[in-house]
């Protein structure tokens, strides 16, 4: 998917609104236990009722690969659907990735070639080497780690060095790489006050925000600072929506919540 495809979903629904898919079996509802895959039960109830409010759909893989071969195969069913039923949605897998070049492409080639995900997120501390593999792939995003929204950020991201905060020299260095223009980044949404530095250094560039919602993190704040001409803003929210109810109204309680988000954002574009 091209940038200029998901900046038209966006325009189309009044939504730049991406859903975490973290399933938790802990969480889910009691009776989705008895199937045969709950992971993707509950996955393909939550995209069935949210897919019209929202652009894009974040599975974070850590939620899969903790029920092992099992998991891995409900994280490849619930691609397959969305890419089946669903093929203007953006789609991420949340995976961190990043390691020396020939590892990083086979993650790569794990994430775009076989599941046939839109984007991926990396660690960018290897360096170039580690992060431009991902973005030898066309129409493809890496998604690379700026500014996180925990608490540990602090300890790395915004410290000095020679006299200019680390996640700064990481943004500008990055755009230099080859294939730069397939580059995403991830900025929390409890950084709201960073937004507007980050802008002057990557004006055009997609930012996924985690954080709002269950973090804290402001709607009306990022947008304020973190908007660009064409949007250019993907607003996560996972555990707010889909752990909206516990009960068997938990996709349509989840639609509740991801249309709250969607009409805030819908007011925020027509102003």
């Amino acid at each position: 998917m091209t940038t200029q495809q998901l900046t038209a979903q966006i325009k189309k629904k009044n939504s730049f609104l991406c859903i975490g898919l973290d399933v938790d079996l802990n969480k889910i509802p009691k009776h989705l236990l008895e199937l045969e895959d709950p992971i993707f039960a509950f996955n393909k109830a939550i995209i069935d009722a949210t897919h019209h409010l929202c652009v894009a759909y974040k599975p974070n893989t850590a939620f899969y690969e903790a029920y092992g071969i099992k998991g891995w195969k409900s994280l490849e069913k619930t691609i397959q659907y969305l890419n089946k039923k669903h093929p203007e949605i953006f789609t991420i897998a949340d995976a961190k990735r990043g390691d020396i070049g020939n590892t990083s492409t086979m993650y790569a080639k794990a994430f775009f070639e076989d599941l046939a995900f839109d984007s991926v997120t990396v660690a960018p501390y290897m360096g170039k080497d580690s992060v431009e593999p991902f973005l030898a792939f066309k129409d493809k995003h890496t998604i690379m780690l700026a500014l996180t929204s925990n608490e540990g950020a602090f300890d790395f991201q915004t410290k000095k060095v020679d006299d200019k905060e680390l996640y700064k020299q990481v943004l500008e260095t990055s755009k230099n790489w080859e294939n730069s223009e397939n580059l995403m980044y991830v900025v929390g949404a409890t950084k709201a006050e960073y937004f507007a530095d980050i802008r002057k250094i990557i004006p055009n560039s997609f930012l996924l925000v985690p954080g709002v919602g269950a973090q804290g993190g402001n709607l009306q704040d990022v947008c304020k600072y973190g908007m660009s001409d064409t949007v250019g803003l993907l607003i996560n929210s996972s555990r707010g929506i889909i752990y909206a109810s516990n009960q068997d109204d938990f996709a349509q309680a989840a639609a509740i919540k991801a249309k709250e988000l969607q009409q805030q954002m819908e007011a925020i574009l027509k102003v």
